[in-house]
């Protein structure tokens, strides 16, 4: 089994995780406007998200070229971009980075098309462990509703239509949504996840995610006191 180490730079990393429709997104986008409001230096980092395997991801997935293998490694290529650009730099400098999905993503996303989970695992074991990992866990079919009634048409990798389970985009959507639920149901007490039920209110959810953030401010605070 990898073992993530806690880094040692002087910053807070926090992120989220959860299905599409989970609502991850939206509370990631709260915490970060109040811990602006509060003063705090805050970062954003969001996943696929680099420029270096911007071009190639859009063109693929066009041509629909990606095998679950390539897929994941294109992915991992671009954690490793942003991790070296967008999260250790800022962690460095002691300020607070919040990331839109981290490794946990590739674990559930990769491992439900099929690839091997311990190999998935290795190809991120130069990742560093988050502060805290907020799981925001939404049942399969409150997340999928949530999904589907935002989106006129759901796009082929993201409906896992590339796997052939089935040939409606919807029922592929849902088959995949469900594998992935499940490999993060497994990773709660792997990685230790803070889950959170998304089926609350959003006020609800943002209270025990800012409560939960603000016991680690609170020692990053006490140690720079002393």
């Amino acid at each position: 089994m990898i073992t993530y180490g806690h880094h040692r730079f002087p910053g807070k990393l926090f992120v989220v995780e959860g299905t599409d429709g989970s609502g991850k997104s939206t509370q990631l986008a709260l915490l970060y406007q109040w811990l602006k409001a509060e003063g705090y230096p805050v970062f954003y980092s969001e996943w696929n998200s680099s420029p270096l395997v911007k071009d190639t991801t859009r063109r693929s997935k066009k041509r629909r070229l990606f095998t679950p293998a390539t897929f994941s490694l294109l992915h991992a290529t671009d954690f490793a971009d942003r991790t070296e650009r967008d999260i250790f730099p800022p962690l460095k400098a002691g300020a607070i980075v919040l990331a839109d999905r981290y490794i946990y993503t590739a674990f559930a996303r990769d491992v439900a098309r099929g690839c091997d989970r311990a190999w998935v695992r290795q190809i991120y074991s130069f990742a560093v462990k988050p502060t805290v990992s907020f799981y925001f866990r939404a049942p399969l079919d409150v997340a999928v509703d949530r999904i589907l009634s935002g989106r006129p048409q759901l796009k082929y990798y993201e409906a896992g239509q590339d796997m052939d389970w089935a040939d409606d985009a919807e029922d592929s959507f849902r088959i995949f949504q469900g594998s992935i639920l499940e490999e993060y149901d497994r990773m709660v007490d792997e990685f230790g996840l803070t889950k959170i039920d998304a089926t609350r209110s959003i006020e609800k959810q943002q209270r025990e995610m800012r409560a939960i953030v603000k016991q680690h401010l609170k020692k990053e605070k006490a140690v720079v006191a002393r």
